[in-house]
Parts: C-alpha cells; structure tokens; sequence
C-alpha cells in the first residue's frame, strides 16, 4: 500500500495556511510535507519534498497560483496542482485550467469536499467547482490580447498614461491605443472601470 498522499500549501497568509494545514492533516491518507507563501517558491518546496499535490492560492506575491501551476506541470509533471481560492471567477478557471491545474474550487468549500479534491487530484481526475465551471461555459474566452491584460493591470492602481507606459516599455501613444481597445471589449467608459471589470472576470 503507499503512503498518504504527500500535499504542498501555498498561500501568502499565513494563517489561511496554517488553518488548512491543520485541517488536511486530520485526513488519514494526506500529510503536509511544505507550506510556502510566495508562489515562485512552489516548484522547488515541491521538489525538495516530493509532493504529489500543490495546493495554490491564486493572489500570492513572486508569481500568482495559475503561474505556479504552470511551472509546476512543466517542471514536476508527476506533480498535481489544485488552486483554491477566494476569488471564485470564471476567467481564472479557465486561465488556471488552461495553465494545467487539475482542480479548481474556492476557500468555502466544506474541508471533507476539499480533502476528497485533493484525493480525486492525486488520483489523475479533474475537480471543478460545479457553479464555476457553467459560469465560465456562459462568460466566454478573455476578448483581450497578453498586451492589453498588460496596460490595464499596470492601469489598476490608477496610474497615468506616462507611467504605464514607463512600466510596461511601450510609447504612451501605443498605450493610449490599447487601453482604448481594452475599454471597448469590457464594454467600460474609462481605464480605471475596464481594468476593474477585466479583474473581476478574471480576465487580468
């Protein structure tokens, strides 16, 4: 028989992971071998403890949830990643699946679901909250190319056209051009309320 299925935390707070941890740990058949909260350390704490599932949050500092996924199935393709998070959205879901994430569900769900994601995972199945999944189905692809995901990321804090252009090494004309074009396909009056619809559909 093999040993309990080897699980990896990866959340920037730390008492979110702490409560998971000791949540997964009460499980028979799953044991927290590393917990991180940058997510450009999952590759390597996964590694040097052999895990067999990443569990990712998606908003952590060095790289999010849906990057580390992808590292994780390029670097450790042994390796599962399942992302849980706060931020139930339909553009992450399909972002994180395509990135090659196994599962994706969000914080609240009831911690025995969580442990039996976490073994479906492990067991090469795909977990997906069920309301996200119809929600993604209905939303539809992201309208916006990597360059406009860009400016309007660097457009959320409010920045100016200099700056985002300064930030993301484009002219501010060639700015002005794609935040333009990003306002139209989000449907927005201004930068400020396309990059703020974008993030809200997971699009950014």
């Amino acid at each position: 028989m093999s040993g309990p299925i080897r699980l990896l935390l990866a959340d920037d707070q730390a008492l979110v992971r702490g409560a998971l941890a000791a949540l997964l740990d009460l499980e028979n058949d799953i044991t927290v071998v590393a917990q991180v909260g940058r997510g450009d350390e999952v590759v390597d704490a996964a590694r040097a403890a052999a895990a067999d599932v990443c569990l990712l949050d998606i908003e952590m500092p060095g790289a999010d949830g849906i990057e580390a996924a992808a590292r994780v199935k390029a670097e450790l393709p042994q390796t599962r990643s399942l992302i849980v998070t706060t931020f139930g959205r339909p553009g992450y879901l399909r972002r994180a699946v395509e990135a090659g994430a196994s599962g994706f569900v969000v914080k609240d769900t009831p911690a025995s679901e969580l442990a039996d994601a976490v073994r479906r995972v492990h067991a090469g199945l795909r977990v997906i909250d069920p309301t996200l999944a119809t929600e993604s189905l209905t939303d539809g692809d992201s309208p916006l190319t990597e360059r406009e995901r860009d400016v309007l990321r660097a457009a959320l804090d409010g920045a100016t056209v200099a700056a985002i252009a300064g930030q993301v090494h484009l002219t501010p004309g060639t700015v002005r051009n794609y935040l333009s074009s990003a306002i139209g396909k989000t449907g927005a009056s201004t930068r400020a309320e396309a990059a703020v619809t974008a993030r809200r559909r997971g699009w950014l």
